[in-house]
């Protein structure tokens, strides 16, 4: 697995014990379910490279999932994604994508084509994507 991730970057500033501040979820696909999407899920611990405990809110109960750099209507049973937005350097204008792995400070994505992949450094906001977001710089959002 390598070095796992620091338990503080799963958090935002301000609320490391509580639910609010945490990397929230965009969807997953539960084993023997359908897909959920923008429920406030988020992730609790990191398992694996690539495998990631999340607290599911449309149940309360946590498993865990494989993490894909994909659009929420490709996913598959035991995955979950994460979206991420990132600041065009040449045009400024925030770009979506999905993140494929999380480091402790860069995470490496993938658009929603898959055309376009690389790494930024990332922090966690509310709002992924607002005018605070450095440019050549990742927001991912939390709950």
């Amino acid at each position: 697995m390598g070095r796992p991730i620091k338990k503080s970057n799963f958090t935002s500033e301000g609320s490391p014990d509580g639910v609010a501040g945490r990397i929230e979820v965009t969807a997953y696909f539960p084993s023997g379910g359908s897909l959920q999407q923008n429920d406030d899920s988020f992730i609790i611990s990191q398992r694996g490279s690539k495998q990631f405990k999340i607290q599911q809110m449309n149940d309360s109960s946590v498993a865990t999932y494989t993490l894909v750099a994909k659009a929420p209507a490709e996913l598959v049973a035991g995955e979950m994604c994460v979206k991420v937005t990132i600041r065009n350097t040449d045009s400024g204008v925030p770009q979506d994508a999905w993140v494929e792995k999380f480091y402790n400070r860069t995470l490496h994505f993938a658009d929603a084509q898959g055309t376009e992949t690389g790494s930024v450094t990332y922090s966690l906001g509310a709002e992924a994507g607002e005018d605070s977001t450095v440019a050549g710089e990742g927001s991912v959002d939390v709950i």
